[in-house]
């Protein structure tokens, strides 16, 4: 039996030759993390949806730029992510450049709540915030790019990215506040 990376590479080579059964295999290997991405980025089912097919076409369509120089499913994401982005800014979604010359020093790693605070309570506060704020918060904190990507991605500066992750996590901790002060009476 061969090793899954070298299953894995055999088929991306047979999509790069328009192979229909290899690319549905692809597909079925990626599409569940694919769409969990789009949706934490859209915060929309159906928009997830689409977001994810649409990846999907672009990846087969571009599959000869695959190079094997990052991982397939990394590869696969930023397409995934690159197409969240589009989708939310035909909703005309703007991003506010923040002054360059606004320096603002935050600890990235200081995501600390309260032990009572469930998993579920903070994704819920998430899609109450601020959309060009949960955007860079879920690519920083979920998705795991730093600011230099985050700003390569959504076209803004570093800065910009670090001062959105700011007040994002300013505003989802008082969101979380408040739902619990809420909650408790």
């Amino acid at each position: 039996m061969k090793p899954t990376k070298q299953l894995h590479q055999e088929v991306i080579e047979q999509c790069k030759n328009n192979n229909a059964k290899s690319q549905i295999q692809l597909y079925n290997l990626y599409c569940k993390a694919m769409f969990l991405v789009a949706k934490r980025i859209v915060n929309d089912t159906f928009l997830a949806e689409e977001v994810m097919q649409k990846a999907f076409i672009k990846a087969f369509k571009n599959i000869d730029t695959y190079k094997n120089e990052v991982a397939f499913g990394a590869w696969l994401k930023k397409i995934v992510v690159n197409q969240s982005i589009d989708e939310l800014k035909k909703k005309k979604f703007d991003f506010v450049d923040v002054n360059e010359k606004v320096i603002v020093a935050i600890d990235d790693e200081d995501w600390q709540v309260e032990d009572s605070i469930s998993i579920e309570d903070v994704k819920n506060a998430m899609t109450k915030l601020k959309e060009k704020y949960k955007l860079v918060v879920t690519l920083y904190l979920i998705e795991g790019y730093d600011h230099q990507e985050i700003s390569e991605i959504l076209n803004i500066t570093e800065n910009t990215s670090r001062t959105h992750l700011l007040r994002g996590k300013i505003e989802l901790k008082e969101l979380l506040q408040k739902e619990k002060y809420v909650t408790r009476y």
